[in-house]
């Protein structure tokens, strides 16, 4: 898979090599090492997008036992990909020491960076809902300390997408694409894994630590994912529909959103329980409740927000002409799921 998949409407490889992310070929380099140093963070959108489905067929009410079989077997497929490609990404970066920075200083290939932690997130949340309940709470706790690993990575990423957008000015607002909102669906699905994993530890304090800074991330993932949206939103009136090679990033908008309104209502249910039991704000009468009720309402407009993006990406994907095939397919996956 060649460079240029990431980023289809920068162009061709040689736009890349000349930022400095694919340097030009050696004699030696041949097969494996070929597909190393073109191993690009967004292959981690699989780990996304398989991922998510085997959360969602884990999670279908009326669950049957063979959808609880299909969600273990895609989780474990999900988990070999995803050791695979840690392991091809850190052969990269060791082999090839020049080509981190480089993507870290690149406008769009920085932004797939954050593809990692929200793969890893997908792991963590099947690891709670699968292996936690036939292996007890020690697996609670591994998933609990990958969460804070998770979290660093989210944090690192999200805070990064500020300096990347800044760093590298662009004189038209026709160049803004949806990938600015990656690094931010990093930062909330932390906060949605923070929920589910705090409400599988058994230490009160731990979860009600958690909760916080899963309240936390959320402040800092959903405003900033609005911001962006008024922007992209601004940019798809003002200037040309999106090249038919990126077109299916319109559906990129529904990740935050629906991400957001989950997370609320993920956490509202454990603050509704956690609250009284650790007499968390005890000033207040139902605290948790309370946290219940808006995280619910706030939930349901933002789902029906997602709903408008939902609708509108459907349209212009279907008369769009026809697109061809990219590693950006992997976006009609995750941010429906």
């Amino acid at each position: 898979m060649s460079v240029s998949t990431v980023s289809p409407e920068k162009g061709t490889v040689d736009a890349d090599k000349k930022q400095g992310v694919a340097p030009e070929y050696g004699p030696d380099e041949r097969g494996f090492r070929r597909i190393i140093r073109n191993f690009t963070p967004s292959w981690f959108i699989i780990i996304m997008s398989t991922g998510v489905i085997s959360i969602m067929f884990h999670q279908l009410p009326y669950n049957g036992h063979w959808l609880q079989i299909i969600s273990i077997v895609f989780f474990v497929l999900n988990l070999a990909l995803f050791l695979l490609f840690t392991l091809i990404s850190c052969l990269r970066y060791i082999l090839y020491p020049q080509i981190f920075p480089a993507v870290l200083r690149h406008p769009h290939q920085s932004l797939f960076v954050a593809t990692f932690p929200v793969g890893l997130a997908t792991l963590i949340n099947m690891t709670v809902l699968v292996c936690t309940p036939v292996w007890g709470h020690g697996m609670a706790t591994f998933a609990w300390v990958l969460w804070w690993i998770d979290s660093v990575l989210a944090l690192i990423t999200c805070f990064h997408l500020t300096f990347v957008i800044m760093s590298n000015r662009r004189s038209e607002l026709a160049e803004m694409t949806a990938l600015y909102l990656i690094p931010i669906v990093a930062i909330v699905i932390a906060a949605t894994s923070g929920g589910l994993v705090a409400g599988a530890i058994p230490n009160q304090k731990h979860q009600l630590w958690t909760l916080v800074i899963s309240y936390i991330f959320w402040g800092i993932g959903s405003p900033l994912s609005w911001i962006i949206l008024t922007l992209y939103f601004l940019r798809m009136t003002v200037h040309k529909p999106l090249k038919r090679e990126v077109i299916v990033s319109l559906l990129l908008p529904i990740g935050p959103l629906g991400l957001s309104g989950f997370s609320l209502i993920v956490l509202g249910k454990l603050a509704k329980r956690l609250f009284p039991a650790t007499h968390t704000l005890p000033h207040v009468a139902n605290a948790g409740d309370v946290f219940y009720i808006v995280g619910f309402f706030v939930g349901l407009i933002l789902w029906g927000f997602a709903v408008v993006w939902f609708i509108i990406a459907v349209i212009m994907i279907a008369t769009s002409g026809g697109f061809p095939f990219n590693m950006g397919w992997w976006g009609f996956i995750f941010p429906v799921g």
